[in-house]
Order: C-alpha cells, then sequence, then structure tokens
C-alpha cells in the first residue's frame, strides 16, 4: 500500500459516549475498538468488575492473542501455569493457544482492558452470554459446546 510521502486521512475517533456498556449482573463491558472498527487489526474493550465477581474458567484460542492491562483494584490472572495477583499497571499477554483465566475474587471492584490480536468478533460472544444470563437460561453441555466453538473459546 502506497501513501506517496503524504499519507492519509483514515484516523477513526470515538467519544466516549458512543460505547455503551453491555451489562451483566457481575460485569459491565465496553466495546472501545472492537475489530469492526479497527479493519480487523485488533478489538480493544473494558471490562469492569463488581466485588466477587468471578471469572471465566481457564481457556485459549486458536485464532487470535489477548493482553489484559489492569485499570483499577486487583484481578487475579492465570497463565496456564500460575495464578497472580495483578494490580493496576501490570500486564499479561497471551499468545495464540496460550491457557488463561482471570478474575476478581476481592471485595472491591476492579477494571482492565482487553486486546484482541487479530480482531476478532468478540463482542458477539459477550453479548450472547448477557441474553442468556438475561434470559434465565440454562444451557446443555451440547448448547455450551456449540457456543463456544462459534466463538473459538476453547474451555480446559
Amino acid at each position: 500500500m502506497s501513501y506517496a510521502g503524504t499519507g492519509e486521512t483514515s484516523a477513526v475517533l470515538r467519544q466516549a459516549i458512543e460505547v455503551l456498556p453491555l451489562v451483566r449482573q457481575t460485569t459491565s463491558v465496553r466495546f472501545i475498538a472492537p475489530g469492526s472498527l479497527t479493519r480487523g487489526e485488533f478489538g480493544l474493550f473494558r471490562w469492569d468488575m463488581k466485588p466477587r465477581a468471578g471469572g471465566p474458567a481457564a481457556h485459549f484460542h486458536r485464532a487470535f492473542s489477548e493482553s489484559f492491562y489492569i485499570l483499577s483494584g486487583t484481578v487475579r490472572l492465570y497463565d496456564g501455569a500460575h495464578w497472580a495477583e495483578a494490580a493496576a499497571g501490570d500486564f499479561l499477554y497471551v499468545p495464540e493457544g496460550g491457557v488463561h483465566a482471570f478474575q476478581n475474587d476481592t471485595d472491591a471492584d476492579a477494571s482492565m482492558l482487553i486486546l484482541f490480536s487479530p480482531g476478532a468478533p468478540r463482542e458477539r460472544y459477550f453479548q450472547e452470554l448477557a441474553e442468556i444470563e438475561e434470559a434465565g437460561r440454562r444451557l446443555s453441555p451440547a448448547e455450551w459446546a456449540e457456543l463456544y466453538a462459534r466463538h473459538d473459546q476453547i474451555m480446559i
């Protein structure tokens, strides 16, 4: 791709007011920069957790890496071998295929940024989880397996 030395006008500004949260019982997520906005290069989400919010069980993704940057509070991060207490400013990079998990099991709120690369359409996965929770549905093991398979969520 050539820009003839002058570059191009292609930046995208997204005002905070444009990024509405997806609110669940214990978490709130803001899809700050989904892959649809970043030409599929990455996805950036803000993940806010209430006290004792827990988090996903150990899992991995085949087609994208995931990174976690702690903004506030304490988040327990799992790197596939060990759990670590992470605080504001701490960072975890998980390459494709890397086993990981996270949770807030403290009595305080915690917030982090989650970066996916490339920009997989992860927002639909989290929207589906919220819809299941809101409807009070209980999925069968086969339904969970199908949901995870569609979203590159391989549970350990």
